[in-house]
């Protein structure tokens, strides 16, 4: 049993095999899938997976990286989506990415605001991207998303983060790179956070776990993630699969 929480699987480098790579990861026991919506052409295209796959659901937002090509009704046709829509199960995936110096701060910040209030609104955890915009992105959450619960996806940041977070009524997603050897902080962080709020991701087509370096990533590799948890933690690899799936069920409210 296993649960990829965050997965492009409606990106183009899945254009070829779409559906023989979701067979694989079905094959492998990827029972649940969350894919993210980074505009509202992709959100749209994750909630056809959606309903073509009984296995997929969907959260549809826009990415920091694509606030500038936002058009007037985007915001309302992703709120049609997510009231709509009954396996749109979060608003992502949203937030802040200050590796690039565009699109400006300001504007990723207004964007995100408003799906943060939208992800309040309508009672829909909401799916972050936070990179190197730690501070910014928590101020946000204080101030706009009281109540709000949701997912930090691909953690970067420190342990004492990850535990304001998770008072404040988040999750912790975790892809390939915690798997990598070098990344000790992340496996610290891992054997610290309560067991109920770990989840394990591909995030594919990117962040290829080590055992397929070089690769396309797919959510058939999200069991790499599942086993170094269980490593970890001193876990089995059936139990480590079985709590994070329940983790993901628990946030995405999938019954």
């Amino acid at each position: 049993m296993l649960f990829d929480t965050h997965c492009h699987v409606n990106d183009e480098a899945f254009a070829a095999d779409r559906e023989a790579m979701l067979q694989r990861a079905f094959d492998r026991g990827v029972q649940y899938l969350l894919c993210p919506g980074t505009d509202l052409r992709t959100s749209r295209e994750a909630v056809a997976l959606s309903r073509q796959y009984r296995q997929v659901y969907a959260a549809v937002g826009i990415h920091p990286q694509e606030a500038a090509q936002v058009q007037p009704g985007d915001l309302a046709a992703l709120r049609h989506l997510a009231e709509t829509e009954a396996k749109v199960v979060a608003i992502g995936e949203v937030g802040l990415d200050y590796h690039w110096p565009e699109p400006a701060r300001e504007l990723q910040q207004q964007v995100f605001i408003e799906q943060v209030k939208l992800a309040v609104e309508l009672d829909l955890p909401i799916d972050i991207h936070d990179r190197e915009a730690h501070g910014d992105t928590l101020d946000i959450l204080r101030q706009y998303g009281k109540g709000l619960r949701g997912v930090f996806h691909c953690y970067s940041g420190s342990l004492e983060m990850a535990e304001e977070l998770i008072k404040m009524g988040f999750y912790i997603g975790f892809t390939g790179s915690m798997v990598y050897s070098g990344s000790r902080k992340l496996k610290r962080i891992v054997k610290a956070l309560p067991a109920d709020r770990i989840l394990v991701e591909t995030d594919c087509p990117y962040l290829t776990p080590p055992q397929h370096r070089g690769e396309r990533n797919e959510p058939a590799y999200v069991h790499y993630m599942a086993d170094e948890v269980a490593r970890l933690r001193q876990w089995d690899a059936a139990e480590a699969g079985r709590i994070t799936t329940e983790n993901g069920k628990r946030i995405f409210n999938i019954l």
